[in-house]
């Protein structure tokens, strides 16, 4: 007896002459493939989109190095560039008056003056502010209201990313309407974050929070001297970012569930409709017993 594979066939064909196309089945028909086609894109899109995934860790991420950069870009409206200094101190022990590297000072206006300014610092609690007391001569009239750019610590997230955080909520706080002698303390919890693309690239922005007051002070000869001052403290948690995305085999099986459950369901509804027809039928023509 000659052996014959397709005996295993489960899928049997049953000829065209045994069919009964009906209109309900075409409109059911065309609507199912419409349906498979809408779910299916759908998974598509997800399935190409990116996951972001946080998660909350107790560590140093950047363990190979005992420094955080920091970027400021700030306008002070009336005050020239001439007056303006940075101060950085923190609680090892620095205390530099003036810090000129990596400094830009660009005249604005008549007697306004954009910031801008690239440093390190420790990765202790700390403080840099805005000052004059670097300046060889004090302004008759300081006047420290300003509008803030940019405070950034760490490395800048790359352009087009679209994350849920707190990297520069510093970002076009205004300032100027504030009385001109008034001392600004600006108070920045840092959070150390990695952020890790769907490459594998990794990056070490860092988030902050931040709470603000105003203040005259009167220094030495009861005169003001106003400055604008960021205090930071570091946060012993990190959080981390991850872009994922779904792997293959979760899409593949979706899509066969997408396919399988439509014709599935769309085959019984069919096959409800045509019973219920055909009894109609016999019901009309009197011969339902």
């Amino acid at each position: 007896m000659q052996f014959d594979i397709r005996r295993f066939d489960i899928y049997r064909k049953v000829p065209k002459d045994l069919t009964q196309p009906t209109l309900t089945g075409a409109v059911i028909s065309v609507s199912s493939v419409l349906f498979i086609l809408f779910l299916f894109f759908s998974e598509l899109s997800l399935f190409l989109s990116i996951d972001l995934h946080s998660e909350l860790t107790v560590e140093d991420p950047v363990k190979h190095s005992e420094k955080i950069p920091v970027y400021i870009n700030i306008t002070l409206m009336r005050m020239g560039c001439e007056y303006l200094g940075l101060d950085i101190q923190d609680d090892m022990g620095r205390h530099e008056v003036g810090f000129k590297d990596n400094t830009v000072k660009v005249p604005v206006g008549d007697s306004g003056c954009r910031f801008e300014s690239h440093f390190l610092i420790n990765k202790v609690p700390g403080n840099f502010h805005v000052s004059t007391h670097s300046a060889r001569q004090q302004p008759n009239d300081p006047d420290m209201s300003h509008l803030l750019h940019k405070v950034r610590f760490g490395m800048e997230l790359a352009e087009g990313k679209d994350v849920k955080g707190s990297f520069n909520p510093l970002e076009n706080v205004d300032k100027t309407k504030s009385d001109p002698i008034s001392t600004h303390d600006y108070i920045l919890r840092v959070v150390p974050t990695v952020y890790e693309d769907i490459k594998g690239n990794v990056r070490y922005p860092y988030q902050y929070t931040y709470s603000s007051r105003e203040m005259i002070q009167y220094h030495h000869g009861g005169r003001a001297m106003p400055a604008i001052w960021f205090r930071y403290e570091l946060s012993p948690i990190t959080v981390r970012y991850k872009e994922k995305r779904p792997p293959f085999y979760t899409f593949l099986t979706t899509v066969c569930a997408i396919v399988g459950g439509t014709f599935t369901v769309a085959g019984i509804v069919d096959s409800l409709i045509f019973s219920a027809a055909e009894i109609i039928k016999k019901a009309e023509l009197g011969k339902l017993s």
